[in-house]
């Protein structure tokens, strides 16, 4: 009988310091999730930067710009022809990374030319290059 309580004894010990080093890595991983979402605080200062949209047109014609992303068009402003202008990209349309395309319509003009959908992350700078007609 005496062994046996010395075998459960060695065994109670085994667990409580399987136990203890169970808390002690919980506690570890506790603190390095936490110092890794004060790191991904530094992130939201790159976050709030414009994202910003550089349209070269080139063209005679001005053209209305819009971004959009899938049903959502949201109108930017008008590039005057023979000139580069920018414009910020509303928040609502990004989170992330954002698949957008552009759409330019000319003024007086009768259709209007679609970008191809591109991936866009908050604080890019993205340049449109609009060819003459």
């Amino acid at each position: 009988m005496p062994v046996s309580d010395t075998t459960r004894i060695t065994v109670f010990t085994r667990q409580s310091a399987m136990k203890t080093r169970l808390i002690a890595f919980t506690f570890v991983a506790a603190g390095v999730v936490a110092c890794n979402a004060f790191k991904h605080g530094s992130d939201t200062a790159e976050a709030s930067q414009p994202t910003v949209v550089q349209v070269d047109n080139q063209g005679f014609l001005d053209m209305t710009v819009y971004a959009a992303r899938s049903a959502q068009r949201v109108r930017l402003g008008i590039a005057t022809g023979n000139s580069k202008t920018n414009f910020n990209i509303p928040s609502i349309l990004m989170s992330g990374l954002t698949p957008l395309h552009f759409v330019a319509d000319p003024i007086g003009g009768r259709r209007a030319s679609v970008s191809q959908e591109i991936t866009v992350v908050p604080g890019d700078t993205v340049v449109l290059t609009i060819p003459p007609v």
